[in-house]
């Protein structure tokens, strides 16, 4: 099918932190002590579950973030192609019979039959109200009342064996890579998995993917004849809504962050380091931000980036570049004010660094502050903006959602937790009430934001040094006064042990 790539504002920012990450991680290999914190997170087998739930939710992101324009069949009069206003994404191309397969109004999950009755006329001349067959969903069945439970139960079946078995193989490749590096048996590898002795908890990784498999299998098999999650009132399929909606909860979490860390970074370090009129000044201003509501900010922003699009219509060629300028104007504004709380902390934490002995030595032998800054102070609150970062991303997604609902998120056209949940806002008051959306809106939101919480947990118990400082106490405490072991107890294996 012939195209033109398409790349947004958010998709080069996604593309260039795809970059920085890379880069990072090619960087962090080969320095140890940049590597140690990470594989202690590595030894959390929440935090790692957390993770394998978020490389799923990323992947979706990414695979939406790949945009273009598919070309028309009929081509202008000097015979040049001509392209489609529409743009589409590789997850669109993927998703294509849940986007294309739009029915006439509400369906429940799973369901052969519109959610209301309508009224049809009978060869006699009578008229009955009933429930009308949906064009798709169901449609390869014969008789619905007869075949349509065993229908979902056979797909149900064929869904959990497709993944089980790309399970088994996932499965059998990462114990044929244990064994290849470790230079031990098949078997011995698969057991050092599930007696959970190997340093990264592979147990926990395996059971987490196996679930992931398993549902998307199950989801795979059902969403070929049926609407799994039911449709709204435009007839649109909600598991593609839910799933389109998640590339706009990452970037509003990560770009934001983005944004936020040069302000919380340069201001709250200065603060701290310089103290004096510096520190006033720095005060003065994020105290001032948080003192006005951000929902207002946030709120006169859009409507003046809303303004000047409409003025300025002739900078757009199509909907979703005017979509996603606002979402970029969104991410930018929650940027600029949701900074202040990360430059607190950092200018507390500088303000007891720069009064440490090699700072003071630093300071004796004539060493410039730019590098002090960056020598000393910057790598040691490092820890600080990592934690932060992690736990302020399912803040940001929650509060998207929150902006949409009151309508100064993202644009209306743009699919996201936040529009669907404001879509449902009415559609749970009429009778009967439709709650399907509502509930897969909150569903997929709220296993994105658990992951991200559990893994910000495992991120802050790996790097907040004083976590690591009572953990070391607590085990020469133990070492120096071992408690009596009764003797019907078991000893744990050293791979059991908290770390």
């Amino acid at each position: 099918m012939p195209f033109t790539p398409v790349v947004l504002w958010t998709d080069a920012l996604v593309f260039l932190l795809v970059f920085l990450m890379s880069v990072f991680i090619w960087y962090m290999r080969g320095n140890e002590h940049l590597l140690a914190p990470w594989r202690r997170v590595g030894h959390s087998a929440s935090g790692m579950s957390a993770l394998t739930v978020l490389i799923f939710f990323i992947i979706v992101g990414l695979l939406d973030t790949l945009h273009f324009r598919p070309a028309l069949e009929h081509k202008n009069s000097h015979g040049e192609t001509i392209y489609s206003v529409e743009v589409l994404s590789v997850l669109d191309l993927l998703l294509t019979p849940l986007r294309t397969n739009v029915e006439k109004t509400y369906s429940a999950p799973l369901a052969t039959h519109l959610y209301a009755k309508e009224t049809f006329n009978l060869p006699d001349g009578n008229q009955i109200r009933t429930f009308a067959r949906l064009e798709y969903g169901g449609s390869h069945l014969t008789d619905p009342d007869a075949e349509h439970q065993s229908d979902i139960n056979l797909r149900i079946a064929k869904g959990i064996g497709l993944g089980l078995l790309f399970w088994i193989i996932l499965h059998a490749l990462l114990c044929l890579n244990m064994a290849r590096r470790t230079q031990q048996r098949f078997t011995l590898c698969v057991q050092s998995v599930w007696r959970r002795t190997t340093e990264i908890p592979w147990h926990a990784i395996l059971i987490t993917l196996g679930v992931i498999l398993v549902a998307v299998g199950i989801l795979s098999m059902l969403a070929a004849h049926y609407h799994v999650l039911g449709t709204d009132k435009v007839g649109q399929d909600v598991l593609y809504l839910s799933l389109k909606s998640i590339r706009v909860a990452l970037i509003i979490g990560t770009l934001t962050t983005l944004i936020m860390l040069p302000f919380a970074l340069l201001l709250g370090i200065a603060a701290g380091y310089f103290r004096g009129w510096i520190d006033d000044v720095i005060q003065y201003t994020y105290t001032t931000l948080n003192s006005i509501p951000s929902v207002l900010l946030i709120a006169a922003t859009i409507l003046m980036m809303q303004v000047y699009i409409e003025t300025h219509a002739e900078y757009f060629e199509t909907i979703a570049e005017r979509a996603d300028v606002r979402l970029l104007c969104l991410c930018i504004i929650l940027g600029i004010t949701s900074w202040t709380g990360l430059c607190r902390l950092l200018r507390g934490e500088t303000l007891k660094l720069r009064e440490m002995e090699y700072i003071q030595a630093a300071h004796a032998f004539g060493v410039s502050h730019w590098r002090i800054i960056s020598r000393h102070i910057l790598p040691n609150v490092m820890h600080i903006v990592l934690i932060a970062t992690v736990m302020d991303f399912s803040g940001l997604v929650l509060a998207e959602a929150v902006l949409s609902y009151v309508g100064v998120g993202v644009d209306p056209s743009m699919i996201s937790f936040g529009t669907m949940i404001n879509a449902a806002r009415l559609e749970m008051a009429r009778e009967p009430m439709v709650w399907w959306t509502l509930l897969s809106a909150f569903g997929f939101m709220f296993i994105l934001v658990l992951s991200a919480n559990l893994f910000a947990d495992a991120v802050q118990k790996a790097l907040d040094p004083r976590v690591k400082t009572r953990t070391l106490n607590n085990a020469s405490a133990q070492k120096n006064n071992p408690a009596p072991i009764p003797a019907s107890a078991s000893i744990p294996s050293p791979a059991n042990k908290s770390i």
